[in-house]
């Protein structure tokens, strides 16, 4: 599904551990509307995001919740910004594209330094700076 191609979303699903920065904000404004509302999901979905149970076989059931919610809340054409855990980013990007929503993920340009203390341990600092939006599967 090629976003450009269809009516303007209106809104941004955010799902991922982060806070949207501000370049993100202005990137995904600048590619999809001025217009665009960015949707952050609930205190207790956000838990359970930054949290995707290790013990767990299978998410299905685990990811409910986050179904309910963009099924509940987005409309066909709305962007989905997903990262985090592998699988549940995997299955619920799967669920986007079934929904009629547009799943996306944030590039970085990562850059990293090292700087080596007196005593000898090395301390790495990374960076990463938002270079775009890119949709899963282009």
């Amino acid at each position: 599904m090629n976003v450009e191609e269809k009516t303007a979303p209106e809104k941004m699903f955010l799902m991922f551990n982060h806070t949207l920065s501000r370049l993100q904000e202005t990137d995904a404004r600048n590619v999809w509307g001025a217009q665009l509302q960015f949707v952050e999901m609930l205190t207790q979905l956000k838990a359970l995001w930054s949290q995707i149970p290790a013990d767990k076989k299978d998410l299905f059931d685990t990811l409910a919740p986050f179904r309910a919610w963009l099924e509940k809340e987005s409309s066909p054409n709305d962007i989905v910004l997903i990262q985090g855990d592998f699988g549940a980013a995997w299955l619920m990007v799967k669920y986007a594209l079934n929904s009629s929503l547009v799943p996306v993920y944030s590039v970085t340009i990562r850059q990293a330094r090292e700087e080596t203390a007196p005593d000898g341990t090395v301390k790495n600092i990374h960076f990463f700076k938002h270079q775009r939006f890119r949709l899963y599967g282009a």
